[in-house]
C-alpha cells in the first residue's frame, strides 16, 4: 500500500457549515422521495430463527478530556435510536437506513446532548453518541451476505488506541441525514436486525430465515503511520474480507476499504502511558 497524500484540513466558518449541512439534509429528503428504493420495516411480531453474526460494544468507554456525563447521554440517545431500528426485516431487494428510520434527532424528543466530533476536535450536540450505533452496524454487516451501499469513514483518529478489539477503520461515522449507513439486501434470503442494549453494552445481530451458508473474517493489512507535507500525521490501512464456503470449503479474499485518518494525537505515544 502506498502512503497516501492527505490534503491539510480546511477549517469552514460556522455559518458556511450549517449552511452546507442544511443543503445536503434537503438533498437526501428529496433523494429519498424520488428514489423508488424499498427500505426495510420493523416486525416485532416474528424473530428469524438464524443468527448470521452478533456483536457487542460497551457503552461507557472513560476516554481523555471527555465529561462522562456525555457518555450517559449517549446511552439515552441509543435507547430512543434503536426503538426505530429494532426488528427491521429486509426482505430480498430491500434497503436499511439509520436515518430514514430514526429520523432527526431532537430534544423534543429526549435526545441528549452527547459526544460529537468537529473537524477532528471533540465537541457535544443533541443526539451525539449515535456513532457506536453506526460502528456496530457496520461490523456486523461485514459479517453477512448483506451488502453495504453507503458508508462513511471517520476522516479523523482522534483517541489512541485502549483494549481495541476490532480493526482501526471498521467503523461508520453518522451525521443526519447525508452521512448514513445504509446497506442492501441483494440475495434471495430474508434477514432481521435486532439491537437492544443491557447495563454494559450495545448488543447486536443480524439474523435469516436459513442457515448460514457462509463465514466470514475481516482482518487488516498494509497498517501504517505517514507524516504528511503539512506536518501532521495520518493513520492508514486496509480492510480485507475473507469468506469461506461451508459446504465446499473454498474461501476468496476480497478488498473492504482502504482507509486513512488524520491523528489527532502523536503516533509516537507510549503505550505504557
Amino acid at each position: 500500500m502506498q502512503q497516501a497524500s492527505v490534503p491539510k484540513p480546511i477549517h469552514r466558518s460556522p455559518l458556511r457549515r450549517i449552511l452546507g449541512k442544511e443543503y445536503f439534509i434537503l438533498k437526501r429528503r428529496i433523494s429519498w422521495l424520488v428514489s423508488g428504493t424499498s427500505f426495510g420495516k420493523i416486525d416485532t411480531s416474528r424473530t428469524l430463527p438464524h443468527t448470521i453474526f452478533s456483536h457487542k460494544s460497551m457503552l461507557l468507554r472513560p476516554l481523555k478530556d471527555v465529561d462522562m456525563v456525555l457518555q450517559h447521554n449517549k446511552v439515552t440517545n441509543l435507547c430512543l435510536a434503536i426503538q426505530h431500528l429494532n426488528g427491521i426485516v429486509l426482505n430480498p431487494g430491500d434497503t436499511f437506513s439509520i436515518w430514514k428510520n430514526v429520523g432527526r434527532t431532537s430534544a423534543s424528543k429526549g435526545y441528549l446532548p452527547g459526544l460529537t466530533l468537529e473537524n477532528g476536535k471533540i465537541s457535544q450536540g443533541i443526539g451525539g453518541g449515535l456513532c457506536q450505533l453506526g460502528n456496530l452496524l457496520y461490523w456486523m454487516v461485514l459479517h453477512s451476505p448483506l451488502t453495504v451501499t453507503e458508508r462513511w469513514r471517520h476522516g479523523y483518529d482522534v483517541f489512541p488506541d485502549v483494549n481495541r478489539t476490532i480493526p482501526f477503520a471498521c467503523g461508520a461515522t453518522l451525521s443526519f441525514n447525508y452521512v448514513d449507513l445504509q446497506f442492501t439486501n441483494t440475495t434471495t434470503e430474508t434477514y432481521q436486525i435486532h439491537l437492544w442494549l443491557d447495563e454494559t453494552h450495545l448488543h447486536g445481530s443480524i439474523r435469516s430465515d436459513n442457515t448460514p451458508t457462509h463465514s466470514y473474517e475481516i482482518f487488516e493489512t498494509d497498517h501504517q503511520f505517514v507524516q504528511q507535507w503539512w506536518g501532521g500525521y495520518t493513520r492508514q490501512n486496509r480492510i480485507c474480507k475473507k469468506i469461506k464456503d461451508l459446504k465446499t470449503n473454498e474461501s476468496r479474499e476480497e478488498l473492504v476499504s482502504e482507509n486513512n485518518a488524520i491523528m489527532m494525537y502523536s503516533p509516537l505515544l507510549d503505550s505504557k502511558k
